[in-house]
């Protein structure tokens, strides 16, 4: 990006977008989330450079804080962050675990891992463990439409927030939401502009995941925030594993939004630790308070860059769609080759 950024004046971000992000030119690589790293950077220096925080910058902060579901996963048998995570006692214990530590009043459960009647089951105890709560399911795209269906049909009479992502594509989001009486949401399939005007003409959605990451910045998720709030679609804050930088952006865009009445998604409460001053931001009551400083309101902590870094060049990334138990395993579309949810495998970190 050296060539587009060299002399480009940070304040210019609607340049800066059409630059690298028009939509001819960036065809051929993912300029968009290269963008929204950049677009980060610049708000942060305007708003350093003016002394004022960038919610000022978005038109000003209607909350003081944001607040955000617990997000559940299975885990293996991992002692330091609490155990095993497979049988639905389990589940239901680390959810109280994260509200009593958290105030989570929300429970997300990332899933599709397991056969869907055995998640089935494991999702009715959570939301029967927490009767008050609010709950979401999420099985990353994995089931048919017609096991989407037979699902969310299952799961109707429970306290949910909505149906994330339960099949790919928008026609199969469209048929689930005929047949399924629980909103539906996305972070997968609308994602962009003209996606969302697709789902506007024909509705398949009903809940847009708002990622600062996938939609190319800050910016761009408020502009599509003010489209859903003319087309009455409902909005979140989507989380694609951040630190704390990142959590800044996704506070700052919490702040100013006015419809957002969906607590948002972190996989913040995970981190064992931060690359931001500090350390780790902390929960109060589920919610975490938008940083106030200049710019995103964080440092980075140089020290923990370095220790970090070295620590990625030896250990490799994160294996997002991989699983330490079942080597050789990749995902079908829709999924048919489920873990067995009998078989307990110790955490394997070699």
């Amino acid at each position: 990006m050296k060539d587009y950024l060299v002399g480009h004046d940070p304040f210019q971000l609607e340049a800066m977008w059409f630059k690298i992000c028009n939509p001819t030119a960036s065809l051929y690589n993912n300029r968009t989330q290269l963008h929204a790293a950049i677009e980060f950077a610049c708000l942060d220096i305007m708003g350093k450079y003016l002394d004022v925080p960038v919610h000022d910058l978005l038109g000003g902060k209607l909350r003081d804080d944001v607040g955000f579901a617990s997000y559940l996963f299975f885990r293996y048998n991992d002692l330091e962050r609490g155990g095993e995570v497979r049988t639905a006692e389990q589940l239901v214990n680390e959810a109280r675990r994260q509200k009593e530590k958290h105030g989570f009043t929300a429970h997300k459960l990332k899933s599709g891992v397991f056969p869907p009647d055995y998640e089935l089951e494991l999702f009715r105890a959570l939301a029967l463990a927490f009767p008050d709560d609010a709950v979401r399911y999420d099985p990353n795209a994995a089931h048919s439409v017609e096991e989407a269906i037979r699902f969310g049909q299952g799961i109707e009479d429970l306290r949910n927030d909505y149906f994330e992502d339960p099949t790919w594509g928008l026609n199969g989001m469209r048929r689930v939401r005929e047949a399924v009486r629980i909103p539906t949401a996305t972070n997968t399939v609308v994602i962009n502009f003209e996606q969302l005007s697709s789902n506007i003409l024909n509705p398949a959605v009903d809940v847009i995941l708002l990622d600062t990451t996938f939609w190319g910045g800050i910016r761009q998720c408020v502009k599509a925030a003010q489209v859903c709030e003319t087309f009455q679609l409902g909005i979140a804050v989507h989380s694609s594993g951040e630190l704390g930088i990142q959590l800044a952006t996704m506070l700052h865009l919490g702040a100013v939004l006015p419809n957002l009445v969906f607590t948002a998604d972190a996989h913040y409460h995970h981190l064992m630790d931060d690359v931001i001053e500090g350390g780790l931001m902390k929960y109060q009551g589920g919610k975490i308070k938008v940083p106030t400083g200049p710019g995103l309101g964080v440092e980075l902590d140089r020290v923990k860059m370095v220790e970090y870094s070295e620590y990625y060049k030896e250990h490799g990334g994160y294996p997002y769609d991989r699983d330490p138990g079942r080597r050789d395993w990749f995902s079908l579309v829709p999924n048919t080759r489920w873990a067995d949810p009998t078989v307990s495998v110790e955490d394997d970190a070699s």
